[in-house]
């Protein structure tokens, strides 16, 4: 090789390594102090986009776990005012049910609906529960009703056989025993609506038919309701729910049907309460078991817009659960009239027929209440889910773009070692020029 002085191509040479081996060791103290080996898209451009699109969907399903935990404490205090509710009905009825025992005078009776006035205003309290300023229990965050529902009660405990035109003494339960009900017998029935009790007498019974059961009696009293009208029939199909959907008998089989005439919760019935009694004045038990068996199938409703609350548990839009509030106010119970008037006891027969009506109420709270579990059960199962996505998403993540510490060591070790031999080689590479001068002397 040619002595030079002009181009010493060694010292070039080993110049070029030793910013090889310094930018090496650069990445690899970078690499080791982020603990990341892509730290920027020059280091691996298309793992750098997956990983900042996973760490995306990482921030994403985090944020759900924390939407999805809210949702679960603004249910646990819808449920809590519901279950207070529930247990106030609860022991409503316990008075109710002392009420209507001939032990007690009106005068006692009267002390009782002051306990039941004051229990109903505070069930009130319980529908305006909050949760972050959103009154829940109201019914102002309630599911679509369109059109507005009316109250039906249906009674499925009869001969499933049982026709609109069948005869009332041939009526029998639903495995073909006879209820006993004679043509000499008589049938009384209350209701109660916006929380005053009707009651009616069909005496006697006669060869009246099923489908006239409620529609020739006649009122003791004189007092008529003033807004509302009876319907009843023998039917599997029941009404209509708040979609408008026709609903049917559990069994597909006919059904006594009580309705009211008028929709919405102005109209609502809440309670009804059946007593045959024979010619001699004692009373048929067996076919009060029976007729006394109405659960509510539709629910009187106001027609109101979809105002449910929505969840937004997904990392995509619509990834959500709806959740509808049913009203749970003293009114929408039936326990209170729009007027303020307040469930009458302060009467055997008031007392009597409040039984039915507290049993209802009781009925539509756990429904609301069961409502609640089920969607609180869903979130936990939901709560699961996103942690396990984001956990995988995270572990995905992290083989991408998460350096191994071991590994990048060893490589910044020979890379520095590299870097010093290069600077000891560069310095005898400069040595090398300076031996032309020994030419020179």
């Amino acid at each position: 090789m040619a002595m030079v002085v002009k181009n010493n191509m060694s010292a070039k040479n080993t110049l070029n390594e030793l910013n090889k081996n310094e930018k090496a060791r650069t990445k690899n103290q970078k690499n080791l102090s982020t603990g990341m080996k892509i730290n920027s898209a020059e280091d691996d451009a298309s793992g750098y986009a997956i990983s900042e699109k996973m760490q995306t969907q990482i921030r994403s399903l985090n944020q759900d776990l924390d939407n999805t935990q809210t949702a679960m404490s603004m249910l646990k205090v819808a449920e809590g005012g519901v279950q207070s509710t529930v247990d106030i009905l609860s022991t409503l009825k316990e008075k109710v049910i002392n009420a209507a025992n001939d032990t007690n005078t009106d005068a006692d009776r009267a002390i009782i609906q002051k306990e039941l006035d004051q229990a109903i205003s505070q069930i009130d309290e319980n529908a305006n529960v909050m949760y972050n300023g959103k009154v829940v229990l109201d019914g102002s965050h309630n599911n679509e009703v369109n059109p507005a529902t009316c109250t039906v009660l249906a009674n499925e405990s009869l001969d499933p056989n049982i026709g609109e035109f069948d005869d009332i003494t041939d009526m029998c339960d639903i495995t073909g025993r006879s209820l006993g009900i004679l043509p000499d017998s008589r049938i009384e029935y209350s209701y109660v609506h916006q929380g005053k009790t009707y009651t009616y007498v069909l005496d006697p019974v006669g060869d009246e038919v099923v489908q006239n059961m409620f529609a020739h009696s006649k009122d003791p009293s004189g007092e008529e309701p003033l807004d509302t009208t009876i319907a009843a029939g023998v039917s599997n199909i029941l009404g209509q729910d708040r979609t408008g959907s026709n609903v049917y008998t559990t069994h597909g089989n006919n059904a006594l049907i009580f309705k009211a005439g008028q929709k919405g919760v102005d109209g609502q019935i809440a309670g009804l309460t059946i007593n045959v009694v024979n010619k001699d004045g004692t009373i048929n038990r067996t076919a009060n078991s029976v007729l006394n068996d109405f659960r509510e199938a539709i629910r009187a409703e106001n027609e109101s817009p979809d105002n449910a609350l929505t969840f937004q548990i997904g990392t995509k839009a619509n990834q959500t659960v709806k959740m509808g509030f049913s009203d749970m106010r003293s009114t929408a119970l039936g326990l209170r009239a729009k007027d303020g008037t307040t469930l009458s006891i302060v009467t055997q027969e008031k007392a009597n027929a409040a039984i039915n009506v507290l049993e209802l109420a009781i009925g539509k709270a756990l429904t609301v209440q069961t409502n609640i579990g089920a969607v609180e059960n869903r979130m936990n199962f939901t709560a699961a889910n996103i942690t396990t996505a984001s956990e995988n998403t995270q572990a995905t993540e992290s083989v991408i773009r998460d350096a191994d510490m071991a590994k990048e060591m060893t490589a910044y070790t020979k890379n520095n070692v590299l870097v010093q031999a290069s600077q000891s080689m560069l310095a005898q590479a400069n040595q090398n020029s300076s031996s032309v001068l020994s030419l020179l002397q």
